[in-house]
């Protein structure tokens, strides 16, 4: 059993992948902003901490986190403003990589996005560049620290029922994934140390979950 964080608890990866986990018997802590969302999250088996990270400081995040195995960045500011998307996206992503550090979490699993690289192509007139930006300066830090980090680089998100299946590697096209199989993607991830240092881009497929991230941990 291992003790996972994950920050950004309420968002819907975040919410299935807390069940997955909680079922799978391990202990989570969900981060979240809005205490009226304490009841959703703690229907996931999760542990519910009110915590604010857009607002917190390296150090206070590091509290809250302290004690754990990992921790999974799911949090996200949601489109709205190019200033608070930097706020989130970048900001609070690097503080929290710079708590983990602090408090001695080793695994850090990081949900971002495919495509998500300093040449992301996306146009500054693109309503999409200040999150493009973002996720880029984000996983740019995270590549540099000392953390056992994975980058998870799902396609068009979808609210469809979760397949199990996915397609992985570094020439698929952006297709699309149910939120479902990125939270699944992510628990397998979680459970192969030997994935840390990679980027993960990935569709849905026909792969089931657990045999593709095998396959990339053993070409590691």
């Amino acid at each position: 059993m291992s003790r996972i964080a994950i920050i950004g608890g309420h968002g819907k990866v975040a919410l299935h992948l807390a069940r997955i986990l909680t079922g799978q018997g391990h202990e989570v802590t969900s981060l979240f902003r809005n205490p009226a969302h304490a009841t959703v999250v703690e229907a996931t088996g999760a542990a519910a901490v009110v915590a604010d990270v857009e607002e917190l400081s390296a150090t206070e995040i590091a509290e809250r986190i302290a004690g754990h195995d990992a921790v999974v960045w799911s949090a996200g500011a949601g489109g709205g403003s190019a200033d608070r998307t930097y706020a989130v996206d970048r900001d609070a992503a690097i503080r929290s990589m710079d708590a983990a550090q602090l408090a001695g979490v080793p695994r850090y699993l990081m949900v971002s996005y495919l495509g998500a690289e300093p040449d992301h192509r996306v146009p500054p007139d693109n309503g999409f560049f200040a999150y493009a930006e973002a996720k880029s300066a984000a996983d740019a830090h995270l590549r540099g620290t000392h953390l056992d980090w994975t980058i998870l680089g799902p396609s068009r998100l979808t609210s469809a029922a979760g397949t199990g299946r996915i397609e992985v590697g570094p020439d698929i096209e952006g297709r699309e994934v149910s939120r479902e199989d990125v939270a699944r993607v992510a628990a397998a991830v979680l459970a192969a140390p030997a994935t840390a240092g990679l980027f993960i881009g990935f569709n849905n497929g026909g792969t089931p979950i657990e045999e593709a991230v095998a396959g990339l941990a053993r070409s590691v």
